[in-house]
């Protein structure tokens, strides 16, 4: 928590920001869909064929750990980070269980299953029985050339139905437009008191993509914005467009559905971690209670956060 300026200069009361959506991991050497994705030295990877800079270039080890992003976070002053995963990663549950356990009070990890595999409702079980607070599901990864998992088959919602019934939250992130939204629709259908957190604010450059903001109007269902920046990277800071979207989502299911995410570290490729939420904080176009809904108060509302450290503000040396 922290004391902040808002855009009119006035100092508010403490205001909690929690990152919904994060990742961590200690190596990346996977595929999809037949092509690779391996870790290289100074932040690089081979991401589908390609060498890109897939984290920021002082990760020279290709290492994205905990203890780095929690530097990233006490000098942003985000209290808590939910961490979720991706089949571009590779599973990282072991990793994130270490986490969890050495953090308790910091970050909040998702295990995630072989979705391509028959036993979902065995490895839910596990990842439960282990301790995992959220499954994670990257659906937009769950399309391939050759081959599509349907999100509401039934060994779905069988796994759904043993979360439903554990209070574990789902933290999903859907292909573009509403190409997974009549599945979703079934999934909120069949479990009803699931908490479901739909992720990259269903992705507002795309065209269809308030489908996916749309099914926040169901009671246990709300939308974060990891991602967001990287969405509006070519208009750059203060990323007026990503302010509109977050309006217009508003105006959709109210700010009380809506959180922020990051999407840390890809993200910081372009800008540092505290940019990725300060253009909220800087804009004219909300209200400092709709600020502090998003940034903070729905989080931990969805997410059951109650030891909400205070972190100080650090001057830094441009100051």
């Amino acid at each position: 928590m922290f004391y902040f300026s808002t855009s009119n200069g006035k100092t508010v009361d403490a205001m909690k920001i929690i990152d919904t959506h994060s990742h961590l991991w200690l190596s990346q050497d996977t595929s999809w869909n037949g092509l690779p994705i391996r870790s290289l030295k100074n932040g690089r990877s081979i991401f589908l064929g390609e060498e890109v800079q897939m984290i920021p270039p002082f990760m020279i080890d290709g290492v994205n750990s905990a203890e780095v992003f929690l530097s990233n976070m006490n000098y942003a002053q985000v209290a808590a980070a939910v961490v979720v995963q991706e089949l571009i990663d590779g599973c990282q549950n072991d990793y994130l269980l270490q986490v969890a356990e050495r953090y308790p009070d910091r970050f909040i990890t998702c295990g995630m299953c072989d979705y391509f595999s028959d036993d979902l409702s065995g490895q839910a079980q596990s990842l439960i029985f282990k301790g995992f607070k959220g499954i994670a599901i990257p659906g937009h990864r769950l399309i391939l050339d050759d081959m599509r998992v349907m999100l509401d088959s039934p060994q779905m919602i069988e796994m759904f139905k043993i979360m439903e019934k554990e209070g574990v939250f789902l933290s999903i992130t859907l292909a573009d437009g509403d190409a997974q939204v009549g599945e979703m629709k079934t999934v909120i259908q069949e479990c009803p008191d699931l908490k479901i957190a739909i992720g990259h604010f269903g992705m507002p450059t795309r065209e269809g993509w308030m489908e996916q903001i749309k099914l926040a109007e169901n009671r246990n269902v709300y939308v974060e914005s990891g991602g967001i920046t990287w969405l509006y990277n070519s208009e750059f800071y203060p990323f007026k467009g990503a302010v509109r979207a977050i309006c217009e989502a508003a105006d959709a299911v109210g700010m009380d559905k809506l959180m922020w995410g990051s999407d840390y570290p890809r993200t910081i490729t372009a800008i540092t971690y505290r940019m990725s939420y300060d253009f909220i904080l800087k804009s004219t176009e909300l209200t400092d209670e709709q600020k502090s809904l998003f940034l903070g108060e729905n989080a931990c509302r969805f997410y059951g956060l109650k030891n909400i450290v205070d972190l100080p503000y650090i001057k830094n040396m441009s100051e």
